[in-house]
């Protein structure tokens, strides 16, 4: 418990006779109220709408940086390097390796549909 949090002497409240309003104060800030009655005490902390929005604005803010993180973790690498215009028109692919070989997996539907084969490149 924060030693320097004070109750300020009760001050009856105009609205509801018979209940007394305690502020409870941390330095210069309220904290809260006990609301005293003749049979019953209830405590009523403050929502401090500043620190709220602030917390809500980091989560926010963190969700974003995680999404974007994942997103840019999961996006497949181009089969080739930057493709550019050489001189004269011809088109360069500079700096770059041959995509990876796919393994042998079975054709797909369409392929097989069509009766369409995998390009190959014989060297």
């Amino acid at each position: 418990m924060n030693p320097q949090v004070t109750v300020i002497p009760a001050r009856s409240d105009a609205m509801s006779p018979g209940i007394t309003v305690m502020p409870v104060m941390d330095g210069d800030r309220q904290v809260g109220a006990w609301l005293v009655g003749p049979d019953s005490a209830t405590y009523r902390p403050v929502v401090d709408v500043t620190r709220l929005a602030g917390a809500a604005l980091a989560t926010a803010a963190a969700v974003a940086i995680a999404a974007s993180a994942v997103v840019a973790t999961a996006r497949r690498r181009p089969a080739i390097g930057a493709v550019t215009m050489g001189p004269g028109g011809w088109v360069s692919v500079k700096r770059s390796a041959c995509p990876p070989l796919r393994d042998g997996s079975p054709r797909p539907w369409w392929a097989r549909l069509l009766g369409a084969h995998r390009l190959v490149v014989r060297r």
